[in-house]
């Protein structure tokens, strides 16, 4: 009986794990396989065509009729999602795709980075209290960021990041790298934010209204209690006696407000519990949390004390209203000078629902952010810093998956992107554990020879891949003009 020989396993050298892979099957990370021996890439490279019919700023002085195409969707822009990676450092990028833009030879260099120093930066727009500064995020018990300086109406996180990846247990870094990765590429990553006692969930998809403790947000706030007091007074002239905009961080009160000093507001003898600041604004009303004006409260009521009885009069109106409008009640003090609720009036109503027309919707932020390091810069060229000078004196143009990226000041390369600007799916991982993101450097030839480009390695845009690569096109009347669908890669591959 012969001894029929199993095929030998292959060596992927497409990162660091350096996988040995059977026929048949793929790495760790799912992105290289065995095909007959031979190590192929899964998902093909990715090429944008797009174009949109914007409408051009024609002033005084334009010399011809604009076409309506700002990105030449007619050429093609070669993106680094599905191009492979640079392990070890010294070998070219995957892809040096040149060709002519409006008569200049230009050159894009694509590689999909494998980032260990990475992480994401993540905007909630939301007044509902999530967690103090400093919190951990947690994800199945595993911590992976923590909150951050809120901004105006939106909680921040930042997650992720090298102690997240490899400073931890194993568990931690797995952890770590999957949420990210579902994060970047759209998908819902439900978190944990403080500890037992005052935990919080909070579901974060990019693009998506977050859902806290269940329940999915809808408005941020259209500013703090004082800005709103000074944006719509003339709706309450009139109508009332005095407003109490409540709000977690800046409560605003209409009579002492300067706003009601200009309009003639008299005051009402009305008191508020919490420290004050500048006339009509008051800090730390109430604890931080879901209810009211993301504060701890349900019953606004909570934060007044007794009305002064030299000047509140029997009958006086009270209007009380959180900074998104959506939640509202109406007073009139009794004899004993003690706010009793009453039927919103018509116009007041209408005030609330002026404030919450105001309100943006709440939505995620996701926005990736990871520093080129040496094996990024070595693909572009023998001499790593002049790419990093180049990129700094602007003559590179750098972008993740076909969008526009913002380069940190300071060393190194450190960019950050709208995951929502980038193709659907533009990110993979190595069990190292990194994400694997796509970036581009994009400038003339004759800059790229001057700072030691892999010249050689050129091709033009038309001879690469052009059987296995993916070709986005803008839809007509599509909602993203990046989404892929149900786009089968693989099988655009095999």
């Amino acid at each position: 009986m012969t001894d029929v020989a199993k095929p030998e396993k292959i060596r992927c050298d497409a990162c660091p794990v350096m996988c040995y892979i059977a026929e048949g099957n793929s790495g760790a990370c799912d992105r290289y396989a065995n095909h007959g021996g031979e190590l192929v890439r899964l998902d093909p490279l990715t090429i944008i065509q797009s174009g949109q019919d914007l409408v051009p700023f024609m002033g005084e002085g334009a010399t011809e009729e604009w076409d309506g195409d700002i990105f030449k969707g007619e050429r093609q822009f070669v993106t680094a999602v599905g191009a492979g990676t640079t392990y070890p450092d010294y070998k070219p990028a995957p892809f040096i795709a040149s060709q002519e833009v409006e008569g200049v030879d230009m050159v894009t260099v694509v590689t999909e980075g494998i980032f260990s120093y990475c992480g994401v930066k993540v905007k909630i727009d939301t007044d509902r209290h999530i967690g103090h500064e400093r919190d951990v995020v947690r994800v199945d018990g595993e911590p992976i960021g923590h909150v951050m300086t809120s901004e105006y109406g939106s909680k921040m996180l930042s997650l992720g990041g090298v102690e997240h990846l490899t400073g931890g247990s194993k568990k931690e870094g797995r952890v770590t790298c999957d949420a990210l990765l579902r994060l970047c590429n759209r998908e819902p990553v439900t978190m944990v934010i403080g500890e037992e006692d005052h935990a919080t969930e909070v579901v974060v998809e990019a693009g998506k209204p977050p859902i806290i403790n269940g329940v999915t947000e809808s408005l941020m706030r259209v500013g703090c209690g004082s800005a709103t007091i000074g944006m719509f007074p003339k709706q309450w002239i009139g109508h009332v006696d005095d407003v109490v905009v409540v709000d977690d961080h800046i409560t605003g009160v209409l009579s002492e407000h300067e706003t009601g000093k200009q309009l003639d507001v008299p005051a009402t003898g009305i008191k508020i519990k919490g420290r004050r600041s500048t006339p009509g604004r008051y800090f730390q009303v109430a604890e931080p949390g879901t209810g009211w004006g993301g504060t701890d409260i349900e019953d606004p009521l909570a934060i007044l004390g007794p009305f002064n009885p030299k000047t509140a009069w029997e009958g006086l109106r009270l209007f009380m209203v959180s900074t998104t409008g959506e939640q509202f009640s109406y007073y009139e003090l009794d004899a004993d000078l003690v706010p009793q609720l009453r039927d919103v009036p018509a116009k007041l109503a209408a005030s609330a629902a002026l404030i919450a027309e105001n309100c943006e919707p709440s939505v995620c932020s996701v926005l990736f952010m990871g520093g080129a390091g040496g094996s990024l810069r070595a693909g572009v060229t023998e001499n790593p810093v002049r790419l990093t000078k180049s990129v700094k004196d602007a003559l590179t143009h750098v972008s993740c998956g076909g969008a526009d990226a913002y380069v940190w000041p300071g060393g190194g390369i450190t960019v950050m992107v709208d995951v929502l600007d980038m193709p659907t799916n533009s990110f993979g991982y190595v069990p190292t554990p990194a994400l694997v993101a796509p970036i581009e450097f994009t400038l003339r030839v004759r800059d790229y020879a001057a700072l030691g480009g892999h010249v050689d390695h050129m091709r033009r845009v038309s001879d690469i891949n052009s059987d296995q690569a993916r070709h986005v096109r803008q839809k007509p009347n599509a909602g993203d003009p990046m989404d892929l669908g149900n786009y089968n890669w693989k099988a655009d591959a095999e």
